[in-house]
């Protein structure tokens, strides 16, 4: 069976729902880079950025000296990045239109690339991170942060929430790979990166925080999907919805995100 093309809607209720993801996990990213040891004045690449990844964590540790570059293949998702950068004052920050695999960045020319939430979307681990590798300048990194879904739970449980958690997975199967955390350290081990390190990482909510409601807002932004391939129809899929809200909005209901698992490597001088 022939993979799907990228699932989730790109709209502005979608845009917004990256952002709060992109907040929620922004500490633990900030773990991430400063372990790496992000150089003051170097230069760094976000590949598969969407409305802006993490290009404002990697901007504040090159400082003013250095240049972060933001790529995505949706113009759409490059346009509210852009409008969000300035409205943060990133001065340092730039965003282009491209194909990972296809463009014309410079070949190792940048002591960070850094991708996110590519390969649960698309799978071709083995060729995203080589695309990452040949950006990677010698003795630059390579870092990867991807999904492992069966850390994504509720406590007390919701059989509403596990229907969807179902759903989502088997989406995600037919598009990408769910658990494409779980062979990233492997991956980059393979493509011949040095020094490979291993961090997973999960992020809890209660039902005041914005990320709580990541099941049923994600589920929104595949919802015509799910529809399109026969997974659920769109009364199932609204009463679902509506029970996972309610579930979550309970001021005892806590959850977990799925867990991400970061690698990172260091490109042969």
């Amino acid at each position: 069976m022939s993979k799907l093309d990228y699932v989730l809607k790109q709209d502005a209720a979608e845009f917004r729902r990256l952002r709060v993801q992109a907040e929620a996990f922004a500490p633990e990213t900030e773990i991430m880079l400063e372990r790496i040891g992000v150089p003051t004045g170097g230069r760094c690449l976000d590949l598969g950025c969407g409305v802006g990844g993490i290009v404002d964590l990697m901007a504040a540790r090159v400082g003013p000296r250095g240049r972060v570059t933001g790529v995505d293949t949706d113009a759409g998702s490059i346009a509210d990045a852009t409008r969000w950068a300035a409205s943060m004052g990133l001065d340092n920050v730039d965003f282009a239109v491209a194909d990972i695999f296809d463009n014309e960045l410079p070949e190792g020319a940048f002591d960070l690339v850094h991708v996110r939430y590519v390969i649960v979307n698309i799978g071709r681990a083995e060729e995203v991170i080589a695309a990452a590798a040949r950006l990677a300048r010698p003795g630059g990194v390579v870092a990867i942060q991807e999904v492992d879904a069966d850390r994504l739970n509720c406590y007390p449980p919701s059989p509403a929430f596990e229907r969807l958690k179902g759903l989502l997975i088997e989406l995600f199967t037919l598009a990408g790979d769910p658990y494409a955390g779980r062979v990233i350290f492997q991956q980059l081990r393979a493509a011949g990166l040095a020094d490979v390190c291993f961090r997973p990482c999960v992020v809890g909510a209660t039902s005041g925080d914005p990320i709580a409601t990541f099941m049923p807002d994600t589920i929104n932004a595949v919802r015509e999907v799910l529809i399109a391939q026969g997974l659920a129809d769109g009364e199932t899929l609204d009463g679902l919805i509506a029970d996972c809200r309610a579930h979550l909005a309970d001021p005892d209901t806590v959850s977990t995100s799925y867990g991400v698992i970061q690698a990172w490597g260091r490109k042969s001088a």
